[in-house]
């Protein structure tokens, strides 16, 4: 698996598959690019050329240990902005999931001259009030399969839990901006994709977002939580296919 040492300091593993117009595929909280998106990967790596980090202290990539600091969502953009240039992949479909759209949203803001599409899902740049109760869910860590727990050598599932709902919740206090502020920036195409029942992404904040993005557009998926991935492919492949066909033009 190849790795990256990047100038803001992390080392970067990820794994790469396919050719044509580069996609960075962006993971979301405690996952494995080539383990819980094996199927997305599969099925983009056909047309693009595929390229899916491990942020950083995840699975093998450095400084480890994983840990969530107030800022760990603009460090993990800075980190893929970075990933990008010592790659020289731009311009870039991006795509991220949860804590991963999060991330791509920050990165397609600071540097939108980087992409030439941005596809997120389970992610709106914004955490409501309401997400102070719904991050304080995620401790304890026992949520958490033993084995995901051992690819990313966490050996205190619960200290590293702590660390991300007291990161989450701070952001709420601090106002719930995320990307929000930086939506005007990101020109290329913008599909947010939002299950009609993810308890963590209401479908107001998912079109204010799209409302301050030039060329956003948000799609509801009915009968669908957060994973929309996992829980509805075809929707999902067909919606996201379109999308990507149309901005690699």
């Amino acid at each position: 698996m190849p790795v990256v040492s990047t100038r803001t300091g992390a080392e970067l593993y990820y794994h790469e598959a396919g050719a044509g117009q580069p996609l960075v595929l962006i993971h979301g909280l405690m996952d494995v690019p080539h383990v819980h998106y094996e199927q997305v990967i599969d099925w983009l790596s056909a047309s693009y050329r595929v390229i899916a980090p491990s942020l950083r202290g995840y699975y093998l990539s450095t400084p480890k240990p994983r840990d969530f600091p107030l800022g760990f969502y603009r460090r993990d953009a800075e980190d893929v902005l970075a990933l990008l240039e010592a790659l020289k992949l731009e311009p870039a479909h991006l795509l991220g999931f949860s804590d991963g759209g999060e991330v791509a949203l920050i990165a397609a803001g600071l540097q939108p001259q980087l992409f030439r599409s941005v596809v997120v899902w389970g992610a709106v740049g914004y955490f409501g009030p309401d997400m102070y109760e719904a991050a304080a869910r995620a401790y304890p860590g026992d949520w958490i399969a033993e084995a995901d727990r051992r690819l990313h050598g966490i050996t205190d599932i619960d200290a590293v839990m702590r660390q991300w709902v007291d990161a989450v919740q701070a952001m709420v206090t601090a106002g719930g901006d995320v990307s929000l502020s930086l939506a005007a920036n990101i020109a290329c195409p913008l599909l947010l994709l939002l299950g009609d029942r993810d308890q963590l992404n209401p479908q107001v904040y998912g079109q204010r977002f799209v409302a301050m993005a030039p060329n956003g557009r948000l799609q509801m998926v009915a009968d669908c939580g957060h994973a929309i991935h996992k829980e509805q492919w075809e929707m999902f492949s067909a919606l996201v296919g379109d999308f990507l066909a149309a901005a690699a033009r």
